[in-house]
């Protein structure tokens, strides 16, 4: 029987929170609140328990306390930087739920850093653990080196985007302009003004 990837989520979580009592006991308050996660068409339900640990909860006919809901396309730069949760995630219910979820989302580098030096020692563990945040962040770089060789090339060599100081000067001309028409249209207006008897 092949697991459910909202299973293989709530063990690997519960497994992280067996050693974190600071975690599980903030968790707990939130006891018996259900929340979803949306990840593009995926969509999972969980359940806090007493002990501060997550279950997974069944949605249907049920409205959970707390909507999460994320891109797949931004989840790589969330979880190369959960610091970043409140660009990246969108929440919808219980404010409190949220933002403990968010709260322990932000040492989720710690978790993961501590996780690999258990297995490959200290050094070894955190050199692990930022290959790893490096990669997660990759496709935002990327994306980042992308726009600007884009827009430096329709800036340069296409032309099709002003300069700063193109701009200006473009500005400072069209400025001149209109001075000019409004006051040849004066002229004109003063021309076209039949002389009046005196």
């Amino acid at each position: 029987m092949t697991p459910r990837p909202a299973a293989i989520g709530s063990d690997l979580a519960n497994r992280i929170l067996e050693g974190e009592t600071w975690a599980r006991d903030k968790l707990a308050t939130h006891a018996g609140r259900m929340f979803s996660v949306t990840v593009g068409p995926a969509n999972a339900g969980f359940r806090i328990t007493d002990a501060g640990m997550f279950e997974n909860a069944s949605l249907a006919g049920v409205t959970p306390d707390l909507r999460i809901s994320v891109s797949p396309l931004s989840l790589p730069s969330l979880l190369a930087d959960p610091r970043s949760w409140s660009q990246y995630v969108h929440e919808d219910g219980d404010v409190a739920l949220g933002g403990t979820l968010k709260e322990l989302a932000q040492t989720l580098p710690w978790f993961v850093e501590k996780a690999f030096a258990r297995v490959l020692g200290p050094i070894a563990g955190q050199r692990v653990a930022d290959v790893g945040r490096r990669l997660l962040a990759f496709p935002e770089y990327a994306a980042e080196r992308i726009t600007e060789s884009v827009a430096r090339y329709a800036r340069d060599e296409v032309q099709l985007v002003a300069r700063g100081d193109e701009l200006r000067r473009f500005t400072a001309d069209t400025a001149d302009i209109a001075a000019r028409v409004d006051a040849l249209a004066s002229r004109v207006a003063a021309l076209s003004d039949p002389p009046r008897p005196d």
